[in-house]
């Protein structure tokens, strides 16, 4: 994270991810060669550009930022730094439905009054080519190209409530069209049955975090509807199969739901130390794929996940994380049990 403070309240702030050592891979529809989906990988890892951004604020209640930007539908992607939740890996419900951590480029008008913080942003639409049944919108807004294809318009919105000391209240949505939004956008007659479908993404979130000396609770619920799902799924799983083509084949649902909320009890909080040891608890029950009618249920996407573990924090900004987890399916499918450690930081630079 690199950030800079122009005067006269201009500003800018960037957020580069590396993982595994870079990336220099893409996909490219070769329309010289009969429209061949062509691949080219020079090395591993992976480049995620979360955050680029230029702001001009006004004051505490107005600010105005363009360029990439967090979309901060969920608790999660409000809070993405990975010692802002428990678990080792993100959440697993709200990084299943939803794109997680979800970055776009766009527009965002920002700012607080007493306990409120508001945030309304307008943003590129997701791609309907890209949703499954396993995640349900999660992949919408990747590109599997050097660019990103933006043929429709959508809107985020999130308000807080910090009222009560140690207590955040927050709702958040999105909403926002998502067929044809793509590098391939077929013009459909009148007769087809895609002609004017929109594919509709809507969701709804509510989040609160209650945190003393002593222990921590947080919770969320959050509920996604696609509208057109039954065309989304019937175009989805008819799309070419020539090799390297990097859409889904899946149906998608018509509704996901995610469901969460966890526990944690600092064991040093009687102690005159300034470190934190959390013994916590935590459940997630989230569906990704409630079909639209016509289409039969898949009975794995509905998942409970039970984790449990500790986070030492021996400063704010390091935390070393040990959890074991379990994920429970329905009963003729085999529960998938897990031991993760993580030792993560998250650190700011300032002058």
């Amino acid at each position: 994270m690199l950030g800079y403070d122009f005067g006269h309240g201009w500003s800018m702030g960037t957020e580069v991810e590396f993982e595994h050592g870079g990336v220099e891979a893409a996909v490219e529809k070769e329309t010289e060669e009969t429209g061949e989906f062509e691949q080219e990988v020079e090395r591993g890892g992976e480049v995620a550009l979360e955050q680029f951004w230029l702001q001009k604020s006004f004051g505490k209640a107005l600010n105005i930022r363009a360029g990439h930007i967090v979309v901060p539908v969920g608790m999660t992607n409000n809070g993405h730094l990975p010692t802002q939740f428990f678990t080792v890996y993100r959440p697993e419900g709200e990084n299943t439905i939803m794109p997680c951590t979800w970055h776009e480029t766009g527009l965002s008008l920002w700012g607080r009054a007493g306990a409120w913080r508001y945030e309304v942003q307008l943003l590129p639409g997701l791609n309907s080519n890209l949703f499954n049944a396993s995640g349900w919108v999660h992949n919408g807004s990747a590109s599997p190209y050097e660019f990103r294809p933006a043929n429709s318009v959508a809107g985020a919105v999130r308000v807080d409530w910090t009222g009560v000391r140690g207590l955040r209240m927050s709702l958040s949505g999105y909403a926002g069209n998502s067929f044809a939004n793509d590098i391939v956008t077929e013009q459909y007659p009148e007769t087809s049955k895609y002609y004017g479908a929109r594919a509709t993404v809507l969701i709804g979130c509510f989040d609160f975090a209650f945190q003393n000396k002593y222990f921590m609770v947080r919770g969320n619920a959050d509920y996604g509807y696609l509208s057109d799902a039954a065309l989304v799924s019937t175009r989805n799983k008819n799309q070419t199969t020539m090799t390297g083509n990097p859409y889904q084949h899946t149906p998608v649902g018509q509704h996901a739901y995610d469901l969460a909320h966890e526990v944690g009890l600092d064991l040093l909080a009687w102690s005159p130390t300034t470190q934190r040891l959390y013994l916590f608890g935590r459940v997630d029950r989230y569906d990704s794929f409630l079909p639209a009618e016509g289409f039969a249920d898949i009975e794995w996407t509905g998942r409970t996940v039970y984790t449990a573990g500790i986070n030492w924090f021996p400063l704010p900004e390091v935390c070393i994380k040990a959890e074991y987890g379990y994920r429970q399916l329905k009963a003729q499918y085999n529960p998938e049990p897990w031991v993760a450690v993580g030792v993560t930081w998250a650190g700011f630079f300032g002058k």
